[in-house]
């Protein structure tokens, strides 16, 4: 072997990486016996005199050999110290074709989909005004729950979440959602898509039928897809889902997923009268409803709405929530409450699945909860967001009102803005307005059926942005909106 070629990859090595010498020297043998520079058999310089090589200490050398004659990729003879013949045949070629190894049907299920990235900014959805965030009394609770935390509760724990957690959850649900439940009902979960697909994993085989909004959440439509579900869209009117007679006889559901509270994207809300229709009839039809209640602690105009888990005893509801709309989306933390029934069938198969851990951070999140931190934050958070909208509706009446309608502003995090010429292109002005650097979503990206959704239209976040900055943010997408508009061919 050229030595000098190892002297480069040493120093190129050493000085990106900044690692210690003898790691650095071990990692370019290694990389040279593992690429077949060095082959098997081949003798290499003594320790003294590669250390003179390389430049270094002849101790450096050292350590790098005895790591490798560990690893079995050296070995010592009267010869010297040879390359293992071992190490030949671990050698995966890097250009070896990994297209011959196919994705699983559920993963090829994915790979159309084209899922909106983590944006940022004006106007971006589903991230809270993370400035906001109380830090500082979030950091001393969390301090306080690792002091706390006994070295035996390092272990694995209970895989539906912290009995402490799961009890201050259920006592928020009831007081401030009307969810019917006890802490027995609740399983703690690293967000609402993991909720989801425990969801699939738990209530579904392959090839079941699942029913969701149409235009709706493409999370669930991916939870779907991955468990090979037979997805159908089902319609939404200003309200939300409404499934037809024909839609019950047709194609009877296993799973229902809905947002009554704020659906996801349109932004109806669900009427009473409806969500009793729901409810009676996915009992007869033997189906279970998820109900994604995931930003309805921002109601604007008026107290929140009640969940529709709550409305009669026994529902066929499996409740979905989320702390990363309330607090921060890198908690990863969620939650889903069963029925009873459900809850006591599921607990034994949960032991069975990765959901263990994360002690600490559960019970700061229960001290959170039961100090009165987090309604607190709440109530600076509806506060703010509401000055936000109301700053967002007085700037799209002044500079959009002759082209869309307002849909769903009284609560959450977004509304939607309907085009009224269903013939624009709403891709095309979310395209231009991301190249714009306005981070906009649009309506038809958010089909879920084989048939088409009758809604054209634009999706706007006002969380993260600050009221003053509005007026101009919605001047400068009216006129992307006005330009684009001219593209009118589907």
């Amino acid at each position: 072997m050229d030595y000098s070629l190892l002297l480069a990859d040493f120093e190129r090595q050493h000085n990106v990486s900044g690692w210690p010498r003898q790691r650095t020297v071990h990692a370019c043998l290694r990389a040279a016996i593992l690429g077949g520079r060095l082959a098997g058999g081949h003798r290499l310089l003594s320790t003294r005199l590669l250390a003179r090589e390389l430049g270094i200490a002849r101790n450096t050398v050292l350590y790098a050999y005895e790591e490798l004659m560990a690893e079995g990729l050296l070995l010592t003879s009267r010869r010297g110290t040879l390359v293992a013949h071992v190490a030949a045949s671990a050698i995966v070629e890097e250009s070896a074709d990994w297209t011959a190894f196919a994705l699983s049907r559920r993963a090829q299920a994915l790979t159309g989909m084209a899922l909106p990235g983590v944006l940022s900014g004006a106007f971006a959805l589903g991230v809270p005004a993370l400035d906001a965030f109380p830090m500082a009394a979030w950091r001393r609770t969390l301090d306080r729950a690792w002091r706390e935390t006994r070295p035996s509760e390092l272990d694995y724990a209970d895989p539906a979440g912290l009995q402490v957690l799961r009890q201050a959850i259920a006592d928020y649900l009831q007081a401030a959602r009307g969810v019917r439940c006890d802490a027995g009902q609740v399983v703690v979960t690293n967000g609402t898509q993991a909720s989801l697909e425990l969801c699939v994993h738990l209530f579904t085989d392959a090839g079941d039928t699942a029913w969701i909004e149409n235009p709706g959440y493409l999370g669930a439509l991916s939870a779907f897809r991955g468990g090979q579900l037979r997805t159908v869209g089902i319609a939404v009117d200003d309200e939300g889902i409404v499934p037809t007679a024909g839609d019950w006889e047709r194609t009877p559901p296993r799973l229902i997923y809905t947002s009554p509270s704020h659906q996801y994207p349109s932004g109806g809300v669900l009427g009473m009268r409806r969500r009793l229709a729901l409810l009676d009839n996915a009992q007869h039809a033997g189906a279970l409803i998820i109900e994604d209640d995931y930003d309805s602690e921002f109601r604007h105009d008026g107290p929140p709405l009640p969940a529709m888990q709550g409305l009669v005893s026994s529902s066929p509801v499996i409740y979905l929530g989320t702390f990363s709309k309330t607090m921060f989306p890198a908690m990863r933390t969620g939650f889903m409450v069963l029925p009873p029934g459900l809850a006591e069938v599921v607990r034994p198969v949960l032991t069975r699945m990765p959901m263990h851990g994360r002690v600490p951070e559960q019970r700061a999140l229960a001290a959170f909860l039961g100090s009165g931190q987090f309604l607190q934050h709440l109530r600076r958070m509806r506060r703010l967001y509401r000055e936000r909208r109301d700053a967002l509706l007085d700037a799209l009446d002044r500079h959009v009102g002759g082209i869309a309608a307002v849909h769903g502003a009284g609560t959450g995090m977004h509304l939607s803005l309907r085009l009224s010429d269903p013939a624009w292109r709403d891709d095309q002005i979310t395209d231009a307005a991301l190249a714009a650097g306005i981070a906009v979503h649009c309506m038809t990206r958010h089909e879920t059926g084989l048939r088409k959704t009758s809604w054209t239209g634009l999706l706007l976040g006002y969380s993260q942005v600050p009221a003053t900055e509005i007026d101009a943010a919605v001047q400068r997408l009216a006129g992307i909106a006005c330009r684009a508009a001219t593209m009118r061919a589907r």
